[in-house]
């Protein structure tokens, strides 16, 4: 189980001495600059810029960064969210798939990937 991460976790360095840290980063949820559309190595920072910029009307304008979600559609749940929230809570935030580490979320999206499930759509 992972401890508790506080707001703001994205705004200040990782401590060295923080208990859930290590820099194989086996307890490191998601940063800015981990890739959240794989299909078009978009990372999690392009698209908080990009709502924060655009202050897109509807989930789908997302797609107008860099071409996220018109791929294999993994990651249009959480443009989804981003288009719906303030980018500043997303960056903030530590649950759901944000919290998961970059090489959980890459597992999920394999299995999400091989699943005969429809695909995730706008």
């Amino acid at each position: 189980k992972r401890p508790g991460l506080k707001p703001g976790f994205f705004m200040r360095p990782v401590p060295a001495d923080a208990l859930w840290y290590n820099p194989g980063r086996a307890w490191c949820p998601m940063l800015p600059d981990d890739e959240i559309c794989y299909c078009y190595h978009v990372s999690l920072r392009k698209l908080v810029n990009y709502a924060r910029r655009e202050c897109p009307k509807k989930p789908s304008q997302m797609s107008q960064c860099l071409g996220a979600g018109t791929g294999c559609g993994w990651c249009i749940p959480i443009l989804k969210r981003i288009a719906a929230e303030h980018p500043s809570d997303i960056l903030g935030d530590q649950t759901g798939v944000l919290a998961l580490t970059p090489d959980e979320y890459a597992n999920h999206r394999k299995t999400y990937i091989k699943s005969d499930q429809p695909k995730n759509r706008f």
